[in-house]
């Protein structure tokens, strides 16, 4: 008789669950069971806190608390917030999981790190509880974006660069009883393509900008168009653009499969926010896992969560046991689109507009570049969608015009560009109320999306654009 497996990759009951209206009934509890669940997950994560990690001992002692002082959610406002550059100060004085590292080395199976498009990546450790807590967060949020167990998902995220979007995918998809496709967005637009024609997946996750481009490399690669692949579902994330109407439209149309959003981040998971068949926002579906706040950006001041809210997102991971994090502003700048949906999950929606990193103040008004870019797709034909910011100063404020590069459509005169820019221009200054110098470049000027997320604000002048006079 076999030696029985010391190790589960898929969870046990996941085929049970391919009717299901969701994967953990958590994801349907009231509010007041998740109220109790979470302030019992709080009291143990503080009293884990206390024993094992002297970074949080230290921030409390700074910050003139303690950890009694926090006995319900109703407390949580008196700890202080800790924010992604103590955590990088962090990784620098102790590597390579940081100071904040609370589980001993002898635990910790398994490291994963942040894409770093803000700068070095953020490396977390994870024990092999954080692993399968990981994997159960994602899995609800790939069940609601409609992956079913038994389901062939091709995998248009990167496999090789040692971030969430790779491994923790893979393993995840797994253990909800799915079967990833690992070809991964460094595999080549060929690869992938090839494998949808031959293997025909169900659902293709990736980021959205990705995706699209993908589909539109389809007849050049394969013959035939995306369309014809037979893909229902995508499952987009990592970047702005899955939540933007006119994106989401052309990713429809492109793949005639539905489109849905998920969101997390590495400093907690991969993902623990999926969206469902409603397509009007990507539900919370982890309160057994991380307790989730809405501050005002500015104030730090609570923001009560209720419909058309709007705040950044603070997280206090309860469970965790390698990498921590305690009240972390995560620079997600959301607003709730709702309370309560006809799916039946109880977890309240969200879209995400931008993040405090990527966020620019031009004469005093607050600019998200996926806003911009929000309104340059919903200008296509006559632009291809594609715009770069051009923030060539110094920090994130400035008096001036902001500057803009917008692709010009495909197929587009070049002697229509004067009036694409002031129309541009006038759009920006009637629905975001600044002001921009907006300059057309011809198709395929900037770097078509692939392994690395596409980064909408650039710090210096390109070098394949010409300088104006």
């Amino acid at each position: 008789m076999p030696e029985a497996l010391p190790v589960r990759y898929r969870r046990a009951d996941a085929y049970g669950k391919r009717d299901a209206a969701y994967f953990h009934p958590i994801e349907a509890a009231s509010p007041a069971e998740i109220r109790a669940l979470q302030n019992k997950g709080l009291i143990r994560q503080l009293a884990y806190l206390k024993a094992r990690s002297p970074f949080y001992q230290r921030k409390f002692a700074e910050a003139g608390a303690t950890f009694a002082d926090i006995r319900s959610l109703d407390d949580l406002h008196k700890a202080p917030f800790t924010v992604k550059d103590e955590l990088r100060q962090s990784l620098k004085a102790a590597p390579p999981f940081g100071a904040h590292q609370a589980a001993a080395r002898d635990d910790i199976i398994q490291m994963q790190a942040s894409s770093g498009t803000t700068g070095s990546p953020s490396y977390v450790a994870l024990t092999e509880r954080d692993v399968w807590a990981w994997n159960e967060m994602s899995a609800r949020g790939f069940f609601a974006g409609g992956i079913r167990p038994g389901d062939l998902v091709l995998h248009g995220f990167s496999l090789s660069k040692g971030f969430v979007g790779g491994v923790p995918i893979v393993s995840a998809l797994q253990y909800m009883g799915a079967i990833d496709i690992p070809v991964g967005a460094d595999g080549g637009i060929d690869r992938l393509l090839v494998a949808a024609r031959d293997l025909r997946p169900r659902a293709i996750v990736g980021t959205p900008n990705f995706l699209l481009y993908l589909a539109g490399q389809a007849r050049a690669s394969i013959g035939g168009d995306a369309r014809e692949l037979g893909v229902e579902r995508l499952i987009v994330g990592g970047e702005p653009g899955g939540g933007i109407p006119s994106l989401r439209a052309q990713l429809h149309n492109a793949w005639g499969a539905k489109v849905t959003e998920l969101m997390g981040g590495t400093d907690l998971g991969v993902i623990y926010w999926g969206e469902c068949d409603a397509q009007d926002g990507m539900h919370f579906q982890c309160p057994d896992h991380i307790i989730v706040e809405l501050i005002d950006p500015e104030s730090g001041r609570p923001i009560e969560i209720k419909q058309d809210a709007v705040g950044e997102l603070v997280y206090t991971a309860i469970g965790r046991q390698a990498s921590p994090v305690f009240r972390f502003r995560s620079g997600d700048h959301v607003v709730v689109t709702g309370t309560s949906c006809g799916c039946g999950r109880t977890g309240f929606k969200i879209r995400c507009f931008g993040r405090t990193d990527d966020m620019l103040i031009v004469r005093g008004v607050n600019v998200f570049p996926s806003a911009i870019q929000d309104i340059v797709v919903a200008m296509q034909p006559r632009t291809n969608g594609v715009m770069r910011v051009l923030a060539d100063f110094e920090g994130h404020t400035t008096q001036a015009n902001l500057k803009l590069f917008v692709e010009r459509g495909f197929g587009q005169d070049p002697g229509g560009d004067g009036p694409l820019a002031r129309d541009i221009e006038a759009r920006l200054r009637n629905t975001l109320s600044f002001k921009a110098d907006v300059a057309i470049v011809p198709p395929e000027t900037f770097e078509k999306p692939g392994v690395k997320k596409v980064t909408l604000t650039l710090r210096r002048w390109p070098e394949n654009v010409q300088r104006r006079s």
